[in-house]
């Protein structure tokens, strides 16, 4: 039985509570968050949970295991750190810190400890991102030839981060984990509409090293929520709409075919593909409910995990030129 802590009890808090409250093997044993308000509504609904304001009385305790950490992103290297020398395993949310050095430092204490260091970027464990893995690495598609994404709705403005650190670092987690290459350099501009306030508009574009690349819109100031991620192969083509219930993915058998023509072969001939469409099952399960069990799965087995450190210090590098980027007006930073 793995026994759990959790740091902070906010916004994301009660679903990392109730997700690994329900999942086998785990035990939610104690809650800490400064809001006693919130503390109250959690020990009405779990009794059995101890909760408290004192972290370091959290740590302390010999019979936790491992560490979840859901505060603000400021926070998230101290607390992973201070989680990790106390001998914890550690699942952070996105991001896994606010700079690369400090995600490097993380990693290594993480190794010298002998624990675990995972992030909890969500998408890789929905139905519908592993479901288009699944069709990526049986090579469906054929070669991927880009990512486009539109992410917007109206707020949740945040004073400490920008949209980019928000939102697009969903994008970034689903591309890590969907291409097999990286990404190489990355160009972002983006404004911010309200003084005093990052930016709540963001346009990034990743480049690789292949002819494929990766454009995302990121927007805090939209009238409508849009969730909608277009992927193109040279065989196949896939709509993944996350605000549907049934159908989130759609793959079309839909492209082109480029030849030459017989009478001057440096003219080339484009022909349009139209084929059928057709919607895949997908597995329904919650996605922290699947992400709970690969943590705990990881600790028992030593398995390197989908949304690892690794994987975290990379999205952190991306986004930190992305906002270097933003300040030089899309200027193309290098990776």
């Amino acid at each position: 039985m793995l026994s759990i802590g959790v740091i902070g009890y906010g916004y994301w808090g009660p679903n990392l509570v109730r997700n690994f409250h329900e999942t086998p093997g785990c035990r939610v044993a104690a809650v800490c968050d400064l809001d006693a308000k919130k503390l109250a509504v959690l020990q009405s609904r779990y009794p059995a949970i101890d909760v408290g304001s004192d972290v370091d009385a959290l740590l302390r305790r010999t019979d936790i295991d491992a560490v979840l950490v859901a505060t603000p992103i400021s926070t998230h290297f101290e607390l992973a750190r201070r989680a990790l020398e106390a001998g914890k395993h550690v699942l952070v949310e996105k991001p896994l810190a606010d700079t690369t050095e400090r995600c490097d430092r993380l990693i290594e204490i993480a190794d010298r400890q002998k624990r675990l260091l995972m992030v909890d970027h969500t998408f890789p464990y929905t139905g519908a991102v592993r479901k288009i893995k699944e069709l990526i690495d049986a090579r469906a598609l054929g070669d991927l030839l880009y990512y486009d994404s539109t992410r917007i709705n109206l707020g949740l403005f945040q004073s400490d981060v920008s949209v980019v650190w928000d939102l697009a670092i969903h994008d970034l987690s689903i591309i890590d984990y969907l291409f097999p290459e990286k990404p190489v350099a990355v160009s972002c501009t983006g404004h911010a509409h309200v003084k005093g306030h990052p930016a709540n508009t963001a346009f990034l574009t990743l480049y690789f090293q292949s002819n494929c690349i990766a454009h995302i819109n990121v927007n805090w100031l939209a009238p409508v929520k849009v969730r909608l991620t277009l992927i193109g192969g040279s065989e196949k083509m896939v709509v993944y709409d996350d605000t549907e219930v049934t159908e989130k993915v759609k793959i079309y058998d839909k492209g082109i075919t480029v030849n030459p023509t017989a009478e001057n072969i440096q003219r080339m001939r484009v022909g349009y593909r139209a084929g059928d469409m057709w919607a895949p099952l997908l597995d329904g399960a919650e996605a922290l409910k699947v992400l709970a069990g690969h943590f705990r799965d990881c600790i028992a087995t030593g398995a390197t995990p989908v949304s690892s450190a690794a994987c975290g210090r990379r999205l952190v590098r991306t986004m930190e030129a992305a906002t270097e980027s933003m300040s030089r007006q899309g200027a193309v930073v290098t990776l």
